[in-house]
C-alpha cells in the first residue's frame, strides 16, 4: 500500500475517533435510537396476531413414492429439499417425477392475521387463504383451532374469518389511517418466513400509493420489515391501533428490500363491516367510464387547472344517464369530496352505500353544474370472449381523407365488416395512422371510429376537417375527439393541431 492511500485511511479513523468522542459527550440522540414505545406496543397487542395456516388439495405432477415435505414458503430448508427430491432416484432406478402415479397430495401454506374481535373474528389477505379446503387460526400461544371463512373481497385482498375461542381473547382496534403522516413510526407483527411472532418497526414512507394492483389502490408504504409469511399481519402506529394490513412487498430477491405496502385502516374498515355483515361486498355504482384529464384534454375543454375524472360513456342502463351525466363530462367533486382524478373517483363511489342520493359537481363546456345521482350496486362484469377473427378477402380501398395524421373514411358496409364495426356506432372510421403522427403516439388504430370532434358530431372527412381548420383559427393548439373501438366503448383523446 502507497502513503497516498494510507493517509486518506488515517484521516477517516481519526474523524470516526471524533465522532464517537463527541457522541459521548452528549449522548446518543433519541432519533437515532427509535421511539421508546415499540417495545410497551408489541407486548400490548401480540397476542392479538394470529397465524394463519391453510391447507390445499393439488393434483401431483409426478411419480416416485417419495413425496417431498411441505414447507412453508420461504422457509431456509425449502430449496435444500427440492433440490434433494428432485435428483433422488425412486423404487427400481426410477427418477422421482418420472413415473406419473402419484396421488394428489396437499400442500400447506402459512401467513399472518389479527383478532379484531373476542369472538373469534380474524382479518387477514384473501390471497392468504385462496383456495383454501382448510383454514387454521395458531394463537401466539401456538394453540391451533380451526377457522371458517366469512367473506373475502379480492379487489383489496382482503378476508374475514371466524373461529371459536377456547378461552379469552386479546383483540385490537383500528385507528385512523388518514392522520398519519410521512414520517410516523409503524410497527408490523407476524409471521415471516414462519418463524411466528415477529416485530418489527420502521417508518411511513409514502400514503396513498398507486402501484396498479387493482381499481382501488391507495396503500400506506412503509420500510419496516415485511417478508414472505408477513401477508395479512397487522401494521400499527405507536399507540397500538391498526392502521394497516401488511399485504404486498417488491423485491427482486424475495425479501424485504424496505419497499411494503399496507392496504389502509380506512379501506380496511369499510371491507370488513360489509363482509361481516353480508358475506360479500356491496360498492356503490355510478354508471360511468372515465379516464384521466391530461394537460391536452383540459385546454380542449377549458378547465384550468388539469383535474377530475373525464366521462368517456355513460352506462345506457346506470345510475348517471337519467341524472343528466354525458359524455365529455368532467367530475369534479362527488358526495361534497374533491376528484382530482380517475381513482379518486372510483374508491369515492366504491366506498358509498348504494342507494345513497348524492350530488355530482361537473365542468361541462367550460361552466360548473350540479347532478343528484341515486348510486347502483356494482356488479362483477361477465367475462367477454374476444372474437374470433376469420381470414376475409378484403373489400375495394375506399374514399378516404387526411386529416392530424389519419386516413379517414365514411363509414360503410364493407368498413364495418372489415373492422367488426357494430352498427350502433356513428361517425368516421380510421384506415390508417401515420406511424410519426401525434395519433400514432396515443395509440389511435385502424378501425377506431370517431364520433365527435370539438365536441361536435362528425360523419365524414370532409366534417373533421372542417373542424380543425375552424380550431388553428381560433388560436387552439388541440383538437378533442371523442373516439369509439368497433365495439362501441368511447374515449377522449386530444390531438395537436400545429
Amino acid at each position: 500500500m502507497t502513503a497516498a492511500t494510507i493517509a486518506p485511511t488515517r484521516l477517516r479513523i481519526g474523524l470516526a475517533a471524533l465522532a464517537v468522542s463527541a457522541f459521548s459527550a452528549f449522548g446518543t440522540p433519541a432519533l437515532a435510537r427509535g421511539p421508546d414505545g415499540i417495545a410497551d406496543v408489541a407486548e400490548k397487542v401480540i397476542d392479538a396476531v394470529v397465524n394463519i395456516s391453510t391447507s390445499q388439495t393439488v393434483e401431483a405432477k409426478g411419480g416416485g413414492s417419495s413425496t417431498m415435505p411441505q414447507l412453508p414458503p420461504g422457509s431456509p430448508f425449502e430449496e435444500f429439499f427440492d433440490d434433494f427430491f428432485k435428483n433422488r432416484r425412486g423404487p427400481g432406478g426410477s427418477k422421482g417425477g418420472e413415473r406419473g402415479d402419484n396421488p394428489p397430495r396437499k400442500t400447506n401454506s402459512l401467513g399472518s392475521g389479527f383478532i379484531i374481535d373476542t369472538t373469534g373474528v380474524v382479518v387477514t389477505n384473501n390471497h392468504v387463504i385462496a383456495d383454501a379446503d382448510e383454514i387454521n387460526v395458531i394463537l401466539n400461544d401456538g394453540t391451533k383451532i380451526r377457522a371458517d371463512l366469512v367473506g373475502v373481497d379480492k379487489k383489496t385482498d382482503l378476508a374475514v374469518l371466524k373461529f371459536k375461542p377456547p378461552k379469552p381473547l386479546v383483540a385490537v382496534k383500528f385507528g385512523d389511517s388518514d392522520k398519519l403522516r410521512l414520517g410516523d413510526w409503524v410497527i408490523a407483527i407476524g409471521n415471516p418466513f414462519s418463524l411466528g411472532g415477529t416485530v418489527t418497526a420502521g417508518i411511513v414512507s409514502a400514503k396513498n400509493r398507486d402501484i396498479s394492483s387493482g381499481p382501488y389502490d391507495s396503500y400506506i408504504q412503509t420500510d419496516a420489515s415485511i417478508n414472505r409469511g408477513n401477508s395479512g399481519g397487522p401494521l400499527f402506529n405507536l399507540d397500538g391501533d391498526v392502521i394497516g394490513v401488511n399485504t404486498l412487498i417488491i423485491s427482486p430477491s424475495g425479501g424485504s428490500i424496505g419497499i411494503g405496502f399496507a392496504v389502509p385502516s380506512k379501506t380496511v374498515v369499510a371491507v370488513v363491516d360489509q363482509l361481516r355483515q353480508f358475506g360479500e361486498l356491496r360498492r356503490g355504482w355510478l354508471g360511468v367510464r372515465i379516464q384521466s384529464v391530461t394537460d391536452e384534454i383540459a385546454e380542449s375543454l377549458n378547465i384550468k387547472p388539469a383535474r377530475g375524472a373525464l366521462v368517456a360513456g355513460v352506462d345506457d342502463k346506470g345510475p348517471a344517464k337519467p341524472a343528466g351525466i354525458e359524455p365529455g363530462d368532467v367530475v369534479v367533486k362527488f358526495d361534497g369530496k374533491d376528484v382530482k382524478d380517475p381513482k379518486d373517483l372510483s374508491r369515492v363511489v366504491a366506498d358509498t352505500a348504494v342507494g345513497k342520493e348524492v350530488d355530482v359537481v361537473i365542468i361541462r363546456k367550460g361552466q360548473e353544474e350540479t347532478k343528484k345521482v341515486t348510486l347502483g350496486r356494482l356488479q362483477d362484469p361477465d367475462k367477454v370472449q374476444a372474437a374470433v377473427k376469420t381470414d376475409e378477402p378484403a373489400p375495394e380501398k375506399p374514399v378516404t381523407q387526411k386529416a392530424l395524421g389519419l386516413d379517414l373514411a365514411a363509414l360503410s358496409k364493407d368498413l364495418r365488416t372489415r373492422y367488426k364495426i357494430k352498427d350502433s356506432v356513428k361517425g368516421v372510421v380510421v384506415t390508417n395512422v401515420d406511424a410519426n403522427s401525434d395519433a400514432a403516439e396515443k395509440r389511435l388504430s385502424a378501425g377506431d371510429v370517431i364520433v365527435e370532434v370539438a365536441q361536435e358530431a362528425v360523419s365524414s372527412g370532409a366534417d373533421i376537417q372542417k373542424r380543425v381548420d375552424q380550431l388553428k383559427k381560433d388560436g387552439k393548439k388541440s383538437v378533442l375527439l371523442l373516439v369509439s373501438n368497433a365495439d362501441g366503448e368511447l374515449r377522449f383523446v386530444a390531438l395537436s393541431v400545429q
